[in-house]
């Protein structure tokens, strides 16, 4: 079985294949060129993150394929329900950002209520001249702890945020558009568990209006999940992280809502936009901006590679 992962795959899921006899293409393919080169080498499993686009056109070209994969949980640049039309297996790593995105939402929380995100930008410019004034600009921070954190959306990575605010000491609180209950397990360096049952709500004004820091987790929509009216339910001096999916929160609306003092701070991976955000996006000073890197650690990259090969070796007894 001939593999193209055409963005790259980690070392071990590299190893993981190479291990089953699996044929993994040393090759990176443009994407005018990708439909020849499949086609030319019989490829029968492309594995792609976000850089190529997996195309009606290229299934329809590539008889060959058999399985297609995506590092990942969104599939957002494969034509998914054609590729099973025809029969092509598809194939991602849901669980594999997660924890790496919930530690991103807490780095830009935590950046924000201390500043850190300001103080790196002016510390170098005037910590030697304005060390005073600064300290003092700096020093009206608030903790994480017994504040309440609201997540939108109650999956994986919704679920990773609730594990890590719980250590801090906050209060969890869920929105789904259908109420649901599940149960998030931590578990401890020494071996031992503790399971906590929540129970989302989908009264989003009450959501709202209770939630001192929220954080959007949610999948891709069609619509703003966050805009005037939301804004309007919230709290005074509320915090806002968005690593799930650029349009799931109005910006412009966002930044109004940051100059008349609604909203205390907001963080962005991920952006309308993108990859070319607004400029008045990135250059106010109470934004805390990463450019789409949740997933972007090298624990998940591996947990990737990995959770790709096992599923491409368990596919390949039933193909």
């Amino acid at each position: 079985m001939k593999i193209l992962a055409n963005d790259g795959i980690s070392n071990s899921g590299e190893k993981v294949l190479k291990e089953a006899g699996l044929n993994l293409l040393d090759n990176r393919v443009s994407q005018e060129h990708l439909i020849p080169f499949i086609n030319e080498n019989q490829v029968e499993v492309l594995l792609v993150k976000n850089a190529t686009q997996v195309t009606k056109e290229l299934i329809d070209a590539c008889p060959s394929l058999k399985i297609i994969g995506k590092g990942g949980e969104s599939m957002d640049n494969i034509d998914v329900e054609y590729a099973k039309s025809k029969g092509i297996h598809v194939i991602n790593t849901p669980n594999a950002f997660a924890k790496s995105v919930a530690e991103l939402v807490f780095a830009h929380f935590l950046t924000l209520i201390r500043f850190l995100h300001d103080s790196n930008r002016n510390m170098p410019l005037e910590g030697d001249t304005k060390f005073a004034f600064l300290k003092k600009s700096y020093e009206k921070a608030t903790e994480l702890s017994g504040k309440t954190l609201g997540i939108i959306g109650f999956g994986n990575i919704g679920k990773e945020v609730a594990k890590i605010g719980i250590g801090l000491g906050m209060k969890i609180i869920f929105y789904t558009r259908k109420p649901k209950t599940d149960t998030i397990s931590l578990e401890f360096f020494d071996g031992r568990t503790i399971d906590f049952e929540f129970t989302s709500t989908n009264d989003k004004e009450a959501f709202l209006k209770e939630a001192d820091f929220i954080s959007i987790n949610t999948s891709e929509t069609t619509e703003y999940i966050i805009d005037t009216p939301e804004f309007e339910m919230m709290k005074d001096g509320v915090f806002i992280v968005n690593t799930a999916k650029g349009g799931v929160i109005n910006e412009v609306t966002l930044i109004d809502y940051i100059e008349n003092k609604k909203v205390a701070g907001a963080a962005l991976d991920v952006f309308e936009t993108e990859p070319k955000p607004e400029i008045q996006i990135l250059m106010n000073p109470s934004l805390s901006l990463s450019p789409h890197v949740g997933g972007s650690t090298l624990e998940a990259q591996e947990r990737i590679g990995t959770e790709l090969a096992q599923q491409i070796i368990d596919l390949q007894k039933l193909i």
